[in-house]
């Protein structure tokens, strides 16, 4: 998940460690918190691999005032993604495997980059992943009746949340499957899909335009022998 969300924060723009880290805090939310701890070990096996790429532009270049203090060189190494991070990072749109979707977390990171995913590959992991929550429902409504006679009202009480949660979470990806169905049947526009305005000739087209027609009337048929001046004049 997190080599995933580091390409496509990079693939965006190349980022230093400091901003980089407040950027996966943005995507990921609250599905999970981003240590320095975690993210340059990351970055280091990413670069190992080739598939970012590290930059020192300044040494004087000056952290923002609310950066934590780092050690070392951190603060100003500018990280970016290379050739073959950008191919790896495209390798994991184009999952639609369980691996994507099974996994809240990963599901939301997903989510977050979405507008590099085609059109079919994201409502293949929306219904996998509705399948994966509507799965879970199934198994807390079945455990609430088994328990519902044997557990005190705080139990009950959480175990009715927790369904609450899912129910909710269905209905979401519900909405978001129905508006990836409305926009995949929405006709192509014609002007769209004609590459040539509409009375503008193709090169070699035998049609005359009128401010053709208008010159070749003003200034006659030209004579044979003579020469065309390439420059109007």
């Amino acid at each position: 998940m997190l080599e995933f969300a580091i390409l496509g924060l990079l693939h965006r723009s190349p980022m230093h460690g400091y901003e980089l880290r407040k950027q996966l805090a943005e995507v990921l939310g609250g599905l999970r918190s981003i240590s320095y701890g975690s993210l340059y070990p990351a970055l280091r096996r990413m670069h190992a691999a080739g598939l970012v790429s590290t930059d020192e532009p300044d040494r004087r270049a000056l952290l923002p005032a609310d950066a934590p203090a780092l050690t070392g060189r951190r603060g100003k190494v500018v990280y970016t993604i290379t050739a073959e991070g950008k191919e790896r990072f495209h390798e994991l749109v184009e999952q639609t495997g369980p691996e994507a979707y099974d996994d809240g977390g990963l599901f939301g990171v997903r989510l977050a980059f979405f507008r590099h995913t085609a059109a079919d590959a994201r409502l293949r992991i929306l219904e996998g992943r509705r399948r994966t929550v509507e799965q879970q429902r199934e198994g807390l409504r079945a455990s609430l009746a088994r328990t519902r006679e044997r557990v005190d009202r705080y139990t009950l009480e959480l175990q009715r949340h927790g369904l609450e949660s899912v129910d909710r979470e269905v209905r979401w990806l519900n909405e978001l499957i129905d508006t990836e169905r409305r926009e995949a049947s929405k006709p192509v526009s014609r002007e769209a899909s004609e590459p040539v305005s509409r009375g503008a000739a193709e090169p070699g087209s035998s049609i005359q335009s009128s401010a053709d027609r208008t010159r070749s009337a003003s200034t006659g048929p030209q004579r044979s022998g003579e020469k065309e001046n390439p420059w109007g004049q």
